[in-house]
């Protein structure tokens, strides 16, 4: 059966607000394989930094009115392919179609609602290419949490490993149970660190140095423990505005120094993965001596944050924790999402019933053709 490749770029903007990821990849698809994917590469990965404007008005827009949001949206998409069309030409790419989360405003997935913005018909009709988005919505449809969405890219392009950990603005895990893929949030993670090294006047802190000379804070342990999401079993998943409602309010509350905060956030995170990977192997009955953890996203450059999460993990199983290549560290999911936009032109399910807690597998994904027709 002759092979068909894709040349897409997949874009993300994630909770942490710290830019637009792209990835130009290519895929190349054999249907009638097992797994689909025959191979792939990632050939340019950029990060474009969102401005000051964009990062408070992304920010503070689930609390603003309907008009402010619906001009946001158009905006957004306005000016992603003003990002996309610089990118395109600096770089000469021949590019078949783009694959747009979008930002995610809302997630409420036991209210049927999710909501990305950057609008794919602007991103379409500006760049000329054909644009698939609008990923989550019909696995909510049918009572899926419409996330963690990695899981596929875990299942096609990450094969070899029993739990990948994903360290964005928000923590989730996947497990590899014997062929089932098991997938949820775990908690905060970079979209709080860095919001505590802000009160210290540091983008973020790097390497974790500062959260490393520092000590825990055994009250806010306690209460960060306690809130009643992290004691719900999965599937289940994590919205931006609970984050910034419930948890950082802990934070702002005590008095006790931003660099303990830090250092505490660390250990909390690292708990809560190391149970998370606890009750999916009590759930699933797994029984190993040895795991293999691919970790990846922007939380695996904090030292301190992996030190901790290797120690909390050691106490359950041999777990050998596997940094890949910056570039996966820093593109993996601008590459899932140019992965579920392939997967969508194909007609082949891109959100896993398994992962979700949907009804069933669902090729999900709104298609805007633009003036280049798909191949």
């Amino acid at each position: 059966m002759s092979k068909k490749t894709y040349q897409v770029i997949g874009l993300m903007s994630g909770s942490s607000l710290d830019g637009l990821d792209l990835a130009y990849c290519s895929f190349e698809l054999d249907k009638a394989a097992d797994n689909p994917i025959a191979h792939w590469q990632l050939h340019i990965g950029e990060t474009i930094s969102l401005s000051e404007k964009w990062q408070t008005r992304l920010f503070n827009l689930p609390q603003q009115n309907a008009l402010t949001f619906a001009q946001t949206h158009s905006y957004f998409g306005h000016y992603t392919a003003e990002l996309v069309n610089d990118f395109i030409k600096r770089h000469q790419l021949e590019v078949d179609f783009i694959a747009a989360h979008g930002h995610t405003i809302f997630h409420y997935p036991d209210k049927r609602i999710t909501v990305q913005i950057g609008d794919g018909a602007a991103l379409a009709a500006l760049t000329g290419l054909p644009v698939v988005n609008n990923f989550r919505t019909q696995d909510i449809a049918i009572n899926g949490e419409g996330t963690p969405l990695a899981p596929i890219a875990d299942k096609l392009l990450f094969q070899g490993y029993d739990f990948y950990l994903n360290l964005g603005g928000i923590a989730n895990i996947t497990c590899n149970a014997n062929g089932k893929y098991i997938a949820f949030d775990i908690g905060p993670a970079n979209q709080v660190l860095n919001v505590l090294a802000n009160q210290l006047e540091l983008d973020f802190d790097r390497d974790g140095a500062v959260a490393a000379q520092a000590q825990p804070l055994d009250t806010l342990w306690q209460q960060l423990n306690a809130m009643p999401y992290f004691s719900k079993p999965f599937p289940k998943s994590l919205d931006n505005n609970w984050i910034r409602e419930e948890v950082f309010p802990l934070y702002f509350a005590t008095l006790e120094a931003w660099e303990d905060k830090l250092h505490t956030a660390c250990l909390h995170l690292a708990h809560q993965t190391a149970l998370s990977i606890q009750q999916v192997l009590t759930k699933e009955k797994l029984h190993k001596k040895n795991y293999r953890l691919l970790a990846t996203g922007g939380g695996t450059k904090n030292k301190f944050l992996l030190q901790c999460i290797n120690t909390a993990c050691a106490k359950l199983a041999t777990t050998e924790i596997v940094v890949p290549t910056a570039d996966v560290i820093d593109f993996k999911e601008a590459i899932l999402i140019g992965l579920m936009g392939v997967l969508r032109v194909e007609n082949i399910p891109n959100c896993l019933q398994t992962v979700t807690g949907a009804t069933h597998d669902t090729i999900g994904g709104s298609i805007f053709q633009g003036t280049k027709k798909f191949i």
